[in-house]
């Protein structure tokens, strides 16, 4: 499957990548063959630890490169009036009778216990396109749905707070 990105989204990958090359893996290396000459590396905790981190490192890198190279590119163009994705959403339960506000974000930076709520989510898709006003169904699967009532929509504050999902 593709992941689903903004051009943002696949910006701040680049600028982590950049950052884990040209300064983490230096530093990483150094650090290996630091401890590599504190000798015996059957009892080199150091060594193994410093190697860990180092490939750690390395599989990052190569995760972030492959989610950029199968990367679908995604915009939304819809109004100010709309949900579309980076807006934040107040949203009434009326089962639960309350209020909670969400933002809707790419897969990668949804964190549903930081109020991010993916595209790609039940909650998500529903209120995708939808004005305030507007009562719509969320289907969690074919035999379960509730309802919703869309509040408000708001421009998110900024995203850099944000981090791309660590796997």
């Amino acid at each position: 499957m593709h992941d689903r990105l903004t051009k943002q989204d696949i910006e701040k990958m680049e600028k982590e990548i950049e950052e884990r090359k040209l300064k983490l893996r230096p530093e990483l290396i150094e650090a290996v063959k630091e401890a590599r000459a504190q000798g015996d590396l059957s009892e080199n905790f150091e060594y193994y630890a410093a190697k860990r981190e180092k490939n750690q490192n390395e599989s990052r890198i190569r995760y972030l490169e492959n989610m950029i190279r199968t990367a679908v590119i995604v915009e939304d163009h819809g109004g100010d009036d709309e949900v579309t994705m980076n807006k934040s959403v107040e949203v009434y339960f009326p089962d639960d009778d309350e209020t909670e506000t969400y933002r809707i974000v790419t897969t990668i930076r949804g964190n549903s216990l930081k109020g991010l709520i993916s595209i790609d989510s039940p909650l998500g898709k529903a209120l995708l396109h939808h004005k305030v006003g507007d009562t719509v169904e969320v289907h969690v699967n074919k035999t379960t749905s509730y309802e919703v009532e869309i509040r408000s929509i708001s421009a998110a504050a900024d995203e850099e707070e944000d981090e791309i999902r660590k796997f």
